[in-house]
């Protein structure tokens, strides 16, 4: 009798001895950490792999999530500063650091930071017009970073980076915006076609003035070289009838008949290169003009001997 309840305390001994050490080990999977509560108060958290505590005296507080997560923030209307409403949405990505502050220093963290998040969006995006809500996301998303990041630091989380997903004015303020960059591209075109306009005008004023620069200049070259002939014609003139004087001076009469012969002909030049001249009527002696060449000849022989 004695021997079996021996028996039986050895038993009841060796069980609660397994009871009280798998009760002791805990496996914490890696990723995680796991806060210890004695009696109900914080002491110390389980980092990964094999951990052990007091049976009955410690237990297993929160479970925390150590890896960085993905927070989804709900749609919401905003109003901007220039009273437009829109509706936003965002994306938060965080990650906690401390384990204890996470799990003692707020409640329902997840709550928390979905509210934090869609309060700071509504404070930074309603300080803005919605032009510039739409042109600057990376500012936007820089500011949001900043405020939410310090605001769960007493937390233990670190906000890595929070994302505004879509920012959805209403249709017709978007029927307005697309009428309005219309009107933006047509007015840019058409100044961009008054501007061909005018390089194309002032082209053609510059080609006209440099035809008229270089008319008035080959006219002014020509009318330079019809004097330069005039003036040589002239001197030629004055020469010949200058050596006729002194001829004639002489007692020379052929030098006479040459400059009488040399005019004749050229009137006669003229009169038959008149444009309405179709018949010339020419009452003259034939004896008179062959006399003149005549002595045209003997004037032209008489210098030949002297040369």
């Amino acid at each position: 009798m004695n021997i079996a309840i021996a028996d039986i305390t050895v038993w009841v001994l060796l069980a609660l001895s397994v009871v009280l050490i798998l009760t002791s080990i805990k496996m914490v999977p890696q990723g995680y950490n796991w806060t210890v509560e004695r009696f109900g108060r914080y002491t110390r958290s389980l980092t990964p792999g094999l951990n052990m505590i007091v049976p009955f005296v410690d237990s297993v507080g929160h479970k925390v999530n150590m890896m960085e997560q993905v927070l989804d923030v709900p749609p919401q209307e905003i109003i901007s500063a220039d009273n437009a409403m829109v509706t936003t949405d965002a994306v938060c990505f965080y990650q906690v650091l401390d384990a204890a502050r996470a799990s003692y220093e707020v409640s329902s963290l997840d709550r928390a930071m979905q509210n934090l998040v869609m309060t700071n969006i509504r404070a930074v995006l309603g300080s803005m017009e919605l032009d510039e809500m739409l042109s600057n996301r990376d500012a936007i998303n820089g500011q949001l970073l900043t405020k939410v990041d310090e605001a769960t630091d007493p937390w233990g989380v670190k906000v890595t980076r929070v994302e505004i997903r879509d920012i959805a004015p209403p249709a017709d303020l978007v029927e307005a915006m697309g009428n309005q960059m219309k009107a933006e591209r047509e007015k840019r075109a058409a100044i961009l076609a008054a501007e061909g306009e005018r390089e194309a005008a002032i082209a053609v004023a510059e080609g006209e003035k440099q035809a008229q620069i270089l008319r008035a200049e080959g006219e002014k070259e020509a009318a330079f070289r019809e004097a330069e002939a005039r003036e040589r014609a002239a001197k030629a003139e004055a020469v010949a009838t200058q050596m006729v004087s002194q001829a004639v001076e002489q007692g020379n009469a052929q030098a006479l008949n040459y400059f009488i012969a040399q005019k004749y002909t050229e009137a006669l030049q003229q009169v038959a290169g008149a444009e309405n001249s179709k018949v010339i009527m020419m009452p003259l002696e034939a004896s008179d003009l062959i006399g003149s060449l005549a002595g045209v000849k003997e004037l032209l022989g008489a210098a030949k001997q002297k040369d």
